[in-house]
Formats: structure tokens, C-alpha cells, sequence
């Protein structure tokens, strides 16, 4: 299986609020994720990335929301989001000093 981590994990979702409020109560990061990434694709590249256990992944497609360009509108692209529920007592703490 072809797990290019930097393509499969596109940025981390953790500034937002629901972000910060699933890793503080149920022990669960998001990602954004590239869209044709699998849920055995994103497993490995959060373990092989961060040396954790993934106890289960949820993933879903955000659809793009109409923006203002100049004159005209247009939509900005689909992408899709990954949940990832993390092992007992494992945690990411890379992303703590982003604010």
C-alpha cells in the first residue's frame, strides 16, 4: 500500500473550535485529507507519521461554498475531512504551538 504521507495528510483541523473540543474530550484529530485517499491510506499515514494507535477514522466531503471573484462568483473546491479516534492515552502534540 502506497502511504506518501505529505499527499494523504493535507493540514490538520485542529484551530478550529469542534477540533479543539474532540482532541481535548474524546481523544479525536481531524485532518483535511486528500479526497481519494482510503480510510487504510490515512490510518497508515497517521501512524506511520506520529507513532500512534487509530482506533477508527470517519471521513466525510466538505462541499465548496459559492465565494465572491472579482464581478462574478464562483465555487471553491470539494474536500474531504478525516476524524481520527485515537488509542487510550495516545495523543498528537505536534500542534500544540500553532496560535
Amino acid at each position: 500500500m502506497n502511504t506518501n504521507i505529505p499527499q494523504i495528510l493535507r493540514r490538520p483541523l485542529t484551530l478550529t473550535e469542534k477540533g479543539a473540543t474532540l482532541k481535548e474530550t474524546l481523544n479525536k484529530v481531524m485532518f483535511e485529507v486528500a479526497r481519494d485517499a482510503s480510510k487504510p491510506q490515512i490510518r497508515a499515514a497517521v501512524e506511520g507519521a506520529f507513532g500512534v494507535k487509530v482506533v477508527d477514522i470517519r471521513t466525510m466531503i466538505v462541499r465548496g461554498k459559492m465565494k465572491r471573484m472579482g464581478r462574478g462568483y464562483a465555487k471553491t473546491q470539494n474536500w474531504k475531512k478525516a476524524i481520527v479516534t485515537l488509542r487510550e492515552g495516545d495523543k498528537i502534540d505536534v500542534f500544540e504551538n500553532q496560535a
